[in-house]
């Protein structure tokens, strides 16, 4: 038998729009509607970048990526979880944080450094808010250092995030790394939810 608490998100997710609209569309997920639209506003992603994404399981946001860097463009997409096949991308099963990972994510880049990196990753949740924000913070650290070995500078990074103690922390460390940082809350994101999002432009070249 199911909680009430599963009931109510069982019940909000079978009537949430954006869900319906992702099975009609064809979507891996509702979260692409969060990009869509970030994108639609930012002109984030543009034909022949090249776009690394982290925590792409299931691969909403990569689907949204490979379509918009036509022609030419390259998405790689990086999670612990399996991801099915997406055209126009390639799939790494990893830790972003591995060098080994990061080396598969050089070559599947031929080379060369992502022009945008996105993050929609996200802890296994314990329930218990001070714990699950803290270990969030942490992977959105980790994601700033992994654009300084893989993002070529002026590159810009997409991150969710979540509105917290950590919060602060999170954002001082986007503007020590990059020119410009802004916060976005896409349509598709539920009002009740902590998440949002920050977009930072101009990663600065590190000290020589």
């Amino acid at each position: 038998m199911r909680s009430r608490s599963s009931q109510r998100w069982l019940q909000r997710h079978v009537t949430d729009p954006f869900v319906r609209r992702a099975r009609e569309s064809g979507r891996r997920s509702r979260a692409a509607f969060k990009l869509l639209e970030i994108d639609q506003r930012e002109r984030l992603l543009r034909p022949g970048a090249r776009v690394v994404d982290l925590g792409a399981a299931p691969g909403g946001w990569s689907q949204v990526a490979a379509e918009r860097v036509r022609p030419g463009g390259v998405v790689v997409a990086v999670d612990l979880l399996e991801i099915a096949p997406i055209s126009g991308v390639t799939v790494l099963r990893g830790d972003f944080r591995d060098a080994a990972v990061q080396a598969a994510v050089a070559e599947a880049l031929g080379g060369s450094k992502a022009d945008v990196v996105l993050s929609d990753l996200s802890p296994n949740l314990s329930g218990i808010a001070s714990a699950d924000q803290a270990r969030a913070a942490e992977l959105i650290h980790a994601a700033i250092e992994f654009c300084g070995r893989c993002l070529a500078p002026p590159g810009a990074f997409l991150a969710k995030v979540f509105q917290g103690e950590e919060f602060g922390g999170v954002l001082a460390a986007l503007r020590t790394s990059f020119r410009e940082v802004r916060t976005r809350k896409p349509g598709a994101s539920r009002d009740e939810s902590r998440e949002t999002y920050l977009l930072a432009r101009g990663l600065k070249s590190p000290p020589a």
